[in-house]
């Protein structure tokens, strides 16, 4: 396993964005505020037969070398136009390097161009969300001015010129790692605060009115606590990641607590989108209290939902099982992509697991014909060994593809995944589109390849 760094460790997770698809997208438009890209364009691939395809499209952005690693940590389309955010300081694209701090964005077609937009985030940009036709974006993550403009780790801005819209609130006390807007009016934000916008009511989860930014009330969790067991590194109370069900009725949350809504909760929990207030659903397994090794208390970095709803994808790290005594197969939930019903219940058990090895997972999307993963993992099939190719396993390095029941697909040879990336620290994000699925990324290294390609380092497209 491959240390991050703290950054790395605690920064928000790709698949958290919303938008309200118009247009391209192939949605209606309605003056709702959004519904998550990442699960919107699940229906929209229903229209493809799928699988996506191994080789990836030329002539997509990439991040420019600078001496320093830098990352991509979620990508969004809003419209005809992609959007980007994470840590970064220039982009190329068709030979030009621009200078571009945090976030960016470009023609979600080839040629792939490159906007004009600089909004410029001197800190790293965890998230972005994007209002219905596509004029304003919120994003959050670790930053202090916008465009220039003063603000504390939120804020709304402009798509156009890049500026700090004035009359949304924009001052979070910590890190903000994950921001939704809900199809009900609300903005959903999470991460390691204790006050947003003026309010310390709702400590690491709050509603946020769209248009003022003010808490409001939506969202009354009361989230606590932290990982606590013999040689577990510091964790913080915090929301790391969210998923909008296909139904936008529903929402996946990850991150670290013991305790939501007067709920034993830990690593992930749903939230049904009541008409007046969000509340902890009756889903969950014991399975999400076990404890991954000490350096990976948090572990459920990433989780998606079938295209239909009924099943619910999670991609993780942690190692292996804490207090491990080294037998095989492995046990437990650390390093794998395992598959769970979506049925609104506890005491629910995976549908089927799938074993890396102890190599991490980051980003998990699913459409009508796979699920994909991606981190900097080296093989699938793998429960027999840790850190080493055991009997049976295949190579999947970067990333990988399975049936809805859980079998790897494979190459035509059948000696390796069909899919693979510059592992690098691992993808943070993948999103399904009606064109294919995009994977943002880093460039550990130097590390820029995607399907044996060149020329990849932080965006890769893959098309149907």
């Amino acid at each position: 396993m491959r240390r991050l760094r703290k950054w790395q460790l605690w920064g928000g997770a790709g698949v958290a964005a919303a938008v309200l698809g118009t247009g391209a997208s192939g949605l209606p438009a309605t003056a709702s505020l959004a519904t998550a890209a990442t699960q919107a364009s699940h229906a929209r691939s229903a229209l493809q037969t799928g699988p996506v395809s191994p080789v990836p499209a030329s002539g997509t952005p990439t991040l420019a070398p600078t001496g320093t690693t830098e990352q991509v940590r979620q990508i969004v389309q809003c419209g005809g136009t992609m959007y980007a955010v994470g840590k970064f300081t220039a982009i190329s694209w068709n030979g030009t390097t621009y200078s571009r701090n945090g976030v960016f964005s470009f023609s979600a077609t080839a040629p792939y161009a490159m906007t004009a937009w600089n909004p410029g985030a001197n800190g790293v940009v965890n998230s972005i969300a994007l209002t219905s036709n596509c004029a304003d974006a919120y994003i959050g993550g670790s930053f202090t001015t916008v465009k220039g403009t003063a603000v504390s780790n939120i804020a709304e801005i402009d798509t156009t010129t890049g500026a700090v819209i004035p009359t949304f609130g924009h001052n979070a006390s910590a890190e903000v790692d994950t921001l939704l807007l809900a199809p009900n009016g609300h903005l959903l934000a999470g991460g390691r605060f204790k006050t947003i916008n003026g309010s310390s009511t709702h400590k690491y989860y709050a509603s946020l009115n769209p248009v003022t930014g003010a808490d409001d009330g939506y969202l009354n969790l009361h989230i606590s606590g932290t990982y606590v067991y013999q040689g577990a590194a510091p964790n913080f109370t915090q929301v790391y990641n969210q998923q909008l069900s296909p139904g936008r009725d529903r929402v996946l949350a990850e991150g670290v607590f013991t305790s939501v809504g007067g709920q034993a909760r830990q690593q992930i929990f749903m939230l049904d989108l009541g008409s007046t207030r969000g509340t902890v659903s009756a889903w969950n397994s014991s399975e999400f209290f076990q404890f991954c090794a000490g350096k990976h208390p948090f572990y459920i970095k990433a989780a998606g939902w079938s295209p239909d709803g009924s099943t619910v994808y999670i991609a993780d790290t942690g190692f292996h099982p804490a207090f491990w005594n080294k037998t095989f197969p492995l046990t437990g939930l650390c390093d794998v992509v395992a598959a769970f019903s979506a049925q609104e219940t506890g005491g629910l058990s995976h549908e089927w697991i799938n074993y890396t090895g102890c190599d991490s997972l980051y980003s998990v999307a699913s459409d009508t014909s796979a699920v994909y993963v991606a981190g900097h993992e080296r093989w699938a099939d793998n429960p027999n060994a840790c850190n080493t190719k055991g009997p049976g396993a295949i190579n999947t390095p970067g990333m990988g593809g399975f049936t809805h029941g859980g079998t790897l697909l494979k190459n035509s040879k059948g000696n390796a995944g069909l899919y693979s990336r510059g592992r690098g620290l691992g993808a943070d994000d993948m999103l399904i589109t009606s064109a294919g699925l995009w994977i943002a990324s880093d460039n550990l290294d130097g590390v820029n390849t995607c399907g044996g390609v060149s020329g990849h380092a932080g965006i890769c497209f893959l098309p149907y």
